[in-house]
């Protein structure tokens, strides 16, 4: 890709629009340049409904000031209009200090932790679509009950560099895709949904090696099949969460009560609580921005910190948060590695990246053998969770009952509802299949959105409460 726009300031340039942001006495400056190219295709009543491409340069200027941040952007890049923008910025400080200077290290190219040859972006647009259709096809011709796809896909390719007042230039570039397929199952008034994913920072190449008609089969089986489930029932009982997707539930619970700034605030239900004790020592929660191809693995964040693995929760004890600079800064740490943000338009947060637990000793098909009766949940939907009590509702997208050891039929109708911390208190088993789910997840955050995985190995909770609609 041509970013004819990467050269849009030079050092010189760049220095006086730093110390331009530093002019009212603030305590650091910092420039991030955008360049990104986005298509989003959408399939739906067998035709295309949507098809949106847009290239959207844009620049940022952010200052600090105590715990003070001050943002201003522009599209326009005539150096009149982004020196107008720092001044903007700099007016969250109120110091009559006289100007620092800026000393910039040359800029460093950071190259990815996963090489893409072959960015999703190169593949033509009508090869994109004649792959969609054909997984449009294969989900309506699966059952005669299918009534209803939507495909989803959304790439996103990006270009950026970062400049601040500590001297640091580096440039960068990323690269993902995602395919989201609901397939309607509809018979006798029961109405039921499947749905199948592909996806993650990959080049083209990985979307041609696998085979729409099975991904438009998968999304059509799951909805057939629950059109059979059976009632949940309700009340409390064992619940086993498969690995992969199931971690959503630590990243929405637990995850979002790790992020610095609601620490830092003292609003989080995990707040001073480094060293203690904080759920089942056989639970290690870890965040990890260095895991290949998954979508919330970069090589530098959105401040030009590196990639890390932090350990979060290690054997149930609490061993740190997930941060930026300025609440590391405010916290007396060190960035983690966690400021992220959407775009161009907004200044980073601590943010997760493929947030999970870690592989424990179980093996999985022992913890569903040591369950009399109870829950298995293969597949979680939507939830909602609070931050600062933690509680929880999130839907079982496809579950079964456990009976004697044994899974026995489909249920539908049925919600995980809880509170994050004790529910990881609660966990008796942690198998030893990890997985990393890299394909789909979104987070969503003080209006910004960011690609993120989550993960874990099968776990047991020994109670759960289970809103079904059989008591």
């Amino acid at each position: 890709m041509n970013f004819a726009y990467h050269q849009i300031l030079d050092i010189a340039q760049i220095k006086k629009v730093l110390e331009k942001a530093l002019a009212k006495g603030g305590e650091f400056a910092e420039i991030y340049f955008e360049y990104r190219v986005e298509t989003t295709i959408n399939i739906s009543e067998n035709k295309i409904k949507t098809l949106n491409y847009g290239i959207s340069p844009g620049l940022g200027v952010r200052v600090i000031s105590g715990a003070r941040t001050g943002y201003a952007y522009t599209d326009d890049f005539d150096f009149a209009k982004i020196l107008n923008v720092a001044e903007v910025a700099s007016y969250i400080a109120d110091s009559n200090s006289k100007i620092k200077s800026v000393n910039l290290e040359e800029k460093r190219k950071i190259k990815q932790i996963y090489p893409i040859e072959k960015p999703i972006y190169l593949l033509e647009i009508d090869k994109k679509i004649e792959w969609l259709k054909r997984v449009n096809d294969s989900a309506r011709s699966y059952d005669g009950r299918i009534k209803q796809v939507d495909i989803n896909y959304h790439e996103s390719t990006r270009y950026f560099w970062i400049a601040n007042s500590e001297g640091l230039y580096v440039e960068s570039d990323d690269s993902l895709f995602r395919i989201f397929v609901v397939s309607v199952a509809i018979d006798d008034g029961l109405r039921e949904m499947g749905v199948s994913y592909l996806g993650g920072r990959y080049g083209y190449e990985h979307l041609l090696s696998n085979s729409p008609e099975e991904l438009g089969i998968e999304s059509a089986k799951q909805a057939i099949s629950k059109l059979q489930a059976k009632p949940s029932p309700a009340g409390n009982f064992p619940v086993v969460i498969k690995s992969g997707w199931g971690g959503v539930l630590v990243h929405e619970a637990v995850g979002h009560g790790l992020e610095g700034d609601f620490n830092r605030k003292g609003i989080s239900v995990y707040s001073g609580k480094i060293g203690q004790k904080v759920c089942s020592e056989l639970v290690t929660i870890i965040d990890d921005g260095t895991i290949p191809n998954s979508r919330g693995s970069l090589s530098i964040d959105d401040e030009g910190t590196p990639m890390q693995r932090t350990v979060l929760i290690e054997n149930g004890i609490l061993r740190g948060y997930m941060l930026d600079k300025l609440n590391a800064k405010l916290m007396n740490l060190e960035s983690t590695g966690n400021g992220r943000r959407e775009s161009y338009r907004h200044y980073p947060l601590p943010r997760m990246r493929n947030t999970f637990i870690d592989a424990g000793k179980d093996n999985p098909e022992d913890l569903i053998k040591s369950v009399k009766f109870g829950i298995y949940a293969k597949s979680l939907g939507g939830g909602q969770v609070d931050i600062v009590s933690g509680n929880f509702v999130f839907e079982i997208n496809e579950g079964y009952l456990i009976e004697n050891g044994e899974i026995t039929y489909q249920i539908r109708g049925a919600n995980l509802i809880g509170n994050g911390p004790e529910v990881m208190k609660k966990v008796v088993g942690v198998g030893n299949d990890l997985e990393i789910e890299k394909r789909t997840g979104t987070c969503g955050k003080d209006g910004q959105h960011v690609p993120v995985g989550v993960g874990q190995p099968t776990i047991l909770i020994s109670e759960i409460t289970i809103g079904g609609t059989q008591v």
